[in-house]
């Protein structure tokens, strides 16, 4: 069973997050919160597998929320999927630096929250790495020689073209079948490249590959 906390300091919101979450199987609510204080406070009470993240709330707003839990050693098992009104939104993208898993729009079908949580709970990327790969491309700066040579330095030559092709949006079928590997193999090389980057998850490894300069940002 998937634990999952809701946190948007609109009450009307929360519960219909609440009941969506609560019809499926295999996810359950463990706790709500209003702001940014209560949301780290419920998440270490708590403990969920997923904190579903609001943006702009009272008191400590969810971008500064998130960087506490995911900073937090005893959540270190938590992931953070933001909710946005918008696509394009720059608090997101300061959202994913901070350690959230990635973003998820508020006006989503209930299927597609569902299927967000739960890949997010496995630390797969959302429902559509492309528009992940876009924000990251809008939003990164000019990657820097030094930062480009520490990403880069323990990887292997695999590693890197996996990597490169993660920042280009593709789905562990598409690497598989750019590279002519398995899918088994793709993953083994995605589980030492978040293990050897210190990333939690594959929307961070989108950030590495930009930073790195193995991604290009481009006009969105």
């Amino acid at each position: 069973m998937t634990r999952v906390l809701l946190v948007d300091d609109q009450s009307l919101l929360r519960q219909s997050l609440a009941v969506i979450i609560n019809s499926e199987p295999d996810l359950t609510v463990v706790g709500e919160a209003g702001d940014g204080v209560e949301a780290v406070l419920q998440a270490r009470a708590t403990r969920p597998d997923v904190v579903l993240m609001d943006v702009r709330m009272p008191r400590v707003d969810g971008l500064e929320a998130t960087r506490r839990i995911c900073a937090d050693p005893a959540l270190r098992d938590c992931r953070v999927l933001v909710l946005s009104m918008f696509e394009l939104d720059e608090y997101v993208y300061e959202a994913l630096q901070a350690g959230a898993s990635g973003f998820l729009l508020k006006d989503a079908r209930p299927e597609v929250l569902a299927d967000a949580v739960r890949r997010t709970h496995r630390g797969e990327s959302l429902f559509a790495p492309s528009i992940l790969t876009r924000l990251v491309a809008h939003y990164v700066s000019v990657p820097r020689p030094d930062r480009l040579a520490d990403t880069l330095r323990h990887l292997t030559r695999r590693e890197v073209e996996v990597l490169a092709l993660i920042g280009k949006g593709l789905s562990n079928e598409e690497i598989a079948d750019s590279l002519l590997i398995s899918v088994k193999t793709v993953k083994s090389h995605i589980t030492h490249l978040m293990a050897k980057l210190k990333a939690r998850d594959r929307a961070q490894l989108v950030i590495a590959a930009f930073n790195a300069a193995l991604v290009q940002p481009r006009p969105v």
